[in-house]
């Protein structure tokens, strides 16, 4: 186990790094005092949720939920086999850094990532482990897909970039076993809200 503290795994559009300071200022003045359950119905990359599970000891309980499928296995992957995902991002990590100089081998590396991908025949790490090296070499971290639910996004112009992050990996891992994690419609989080519940609502929306 680790000691590390917990911090996003992706690079996420519209992630909430930034906005941590703004965030805290609007949170209730007493959230210290009293334990809570932590509701967050669009977690994407989860900056918030991270924050919230390391500052604040008296969350008893967590609740994440996104329709990103993909996305949520990889949570619940890292929650749940983390030291099976490390093994294969290790493998990835190593494989890509080493055409590193050998630009066209790179491109063919990562195509064939993605359209292995896109086939969702992996079994549960190894899609996740997919899902992280795609986010880690593509061009700016974007997620997108086409209207066939196929990532389409081109690769970026990282020269080695960090594809396992075993550290955090761990620390996430950690951090997530008091975490409820849901994949579906955002109001199905209101069946585990109760009297002592705060919502972080951080909706999609259109550029």
């Amino acid at each position: 186990m680790t000691d590390r503290i917990a911090k996003p795994f992706l690079k996420w559009a519209g992630g909430k790094t930034q906005l941590i300071n703004d965030i805290e200022k609007a949170l209730p003045k007493d959230i210290s005092n009293d334990k809570f359950t932590y509701i967050e119905p669009f977690v994407g990359s989860g900056a918030v949720l991270f924050w919230m599970l390391n500052n604040f000891p008296n969350l008893q309980k967590a609740v994440i939920n996104d329709i990103n499928r993909d996305l949520i296995n990889t949570y619940k992957t890292i929650a749940s086999r983390p030291n099976e995902l490390i093994s294969i991002l290790q493998i990835l990590q190593n494989e890509f850094h080493g055409l590193e100089g050998q630009d066209e081998e790179k491109k063919e590396y990562y195509y064939s990532k993605r359209e292995l991908y896109n086939t969702r025949k992996e079994e549960q790490s190894g899609q996740a482990a997919l899902f992280i090296f795609l986010n880690r070499t593509c061009f700016n971290g974007l997620y997108r897909v086409n209207r066939k639910n196929e990532y389409n996004v081109p690769m970026g112009a990282y020269k080695r970039p960090t594809i396992c992050d075993k550290e955090n990996i761990l620390a996430v891992s950690q951090a997530l076993q008091k975490v409820e994690i849901l994949c579906g419609d955002y109001e199905g989080t209101l069946n585990f809200a109760d009297n002592n519940t705060l919502f972080y609502f951080d909706p999609p929306y259109k550029p």
